[in-house]
């Protein structure tokens, strides 16, 4: 295998993956009969891909590093811009959607960046206000397809794309860049 440290993770799955944790630990997922050789021969297969989405999680954690955690004064700035702004953009979209919506509230989520309960009411991350608007914009929209679907099937799929065709750019972005803007809450 590569000089990475690289912990394997043996289960009763069925196929053999890479992960890479926010963090930069390499993970190999396999099946638990899996031979050393063929974890061997899958990790060269994938080195390429290793070393390329390695190095992007280096440069988002040094990124990071660069950013800062933020004060509780710049969470609190940050909250109540994004009172200001995410109903504004609910309100906007709502209608579009075709969807009514109930409470709305601003939290410092670790993990999540919008959620929508049964009865419609609706949270956001006020990390939001440090995403790109159109990333925003699309939660906003992820969340309210949520009143006509709470799942995510097909169904809701398509009214995302209904309502925000670029809605996979936008996911990509917050896969790609999120972790960094938890990271300036959390300092973890």
């Amino acid at each position: 295998m590569t000089d990475l440290p690289i912990r394997v993770i043996r289960s009763s799955r069925k196929t053999i993956a890479l992960q890479i944790t926010p963090e930069g630990e390499i993970l190999l997922r396999a099946p638990l009969r899996t031979s050393e050789a063929q974890l061997r021969r899958f990790v060269e297969d994938k080195t390429p891909w290793l070393e390329k989405h390695l190095a992007q999680v280096r440069e988002r954690q040094r990124q990071a590093r660069q950013e800062g955690v933020l004060s509780s004064e710049e969470l609190h700035a940050l909250a109540d811009r994004a009172m200001e702004v995410i109903p504004q953009r609910v309100a906007h979209f709502a209608p579009l959607v075709g969807v009514r919506y109930g409470r709305i509230t601003i939290r410092n989520q670790r993990t999540r960046w919008g959620s929508c309960s049964g009865k419609g009411n609706l949270n956001f991350n006020c990390l939001l206000m440090l995403a790109p608007p159109e990333v925003l914009d699309y939660v906003v929209v992820h969340e309210l397809c949520h009143r006509l679907e709470m799942n995510h099937s097909d169904r809701f799929w398509a009214q995302v794309e209904r309502c925000c065709p670029g809605w996979r750019e936008h996911r990509r972005w917050l896969r790609e860049h999120g972790d960094a803007l938890l990271r300036r809450m959390t300092g973890a």
